[in-house]
């Protein structure tokens, strides 16, 4: 991730052993690297539930990134957040990482409820979390993203 926020596309892809694609690099996500940095820098134990890249296929294809936003809760709730880039769109990846980060949930014992924060314009978001039991619970605002609708899935 420093790597990513210094610019550093290929020592980052070095590094995480994928080709990363430029996606990792732009603005609108580098922001994310410096948040999760801190979150570990503040709590190393943190780490192993972070952002990790999205890789596809024997040949490593990395089309997005996904994770968690921390550990459960004192509650058991976690957040997930997933995001896939522009050129791989609608192809059912973002679908296939929501798979995952539930299977990671439901292997934690520590883990009863699945949250998800989605903007009200992101359709495909929407549609991607639909068929999993997510219920709309309420509505947050975000200093980065604006208003979210919040959705739970018990596990």
């Amino acid at each position: 991730m420093s790597a990513l926020l210094d610019g550093d596309l290929s020592g980052a892809s070095r590094m995480a052993g994928v080709s990363l694609t430029e996606y990792f690099v732009t603005d609108g996500v580098r922001w994310l690297w410096q948040f999760r940095l801190d979150q570990m820098a503040a709590d190393p134990g943190r780490a192993r539930w972070m952002v990790r890249q999205v890789v596809v296929g024997d040949k490593g294809l990395v089309v997005g990134h996904a994770g968690f936003h921390g550990p459960s809760d004192e509650v058991g709730m976690v957040e997930i957040g997933y995001s896939v880039a522009p050129d791989f769109r609608r192809q059912g990846y973002a679908r296939s990482a929501l798979i995952e980060l539930l299977r990671r949930a439901a292997a934690e014992t520590s883990v009863t409820t699945v949250r998800a924060t989605i903007s009200p314009d992101n359709v495909a978001s929407l549609a991607t979390i639909s068929g999993f039991g997510f219920v709309e619970v309420g509505e947050q605002w975000d200093e980065e993203d604006g208003r979210e609708l919040v959705f739970a899935a018990e596990r």
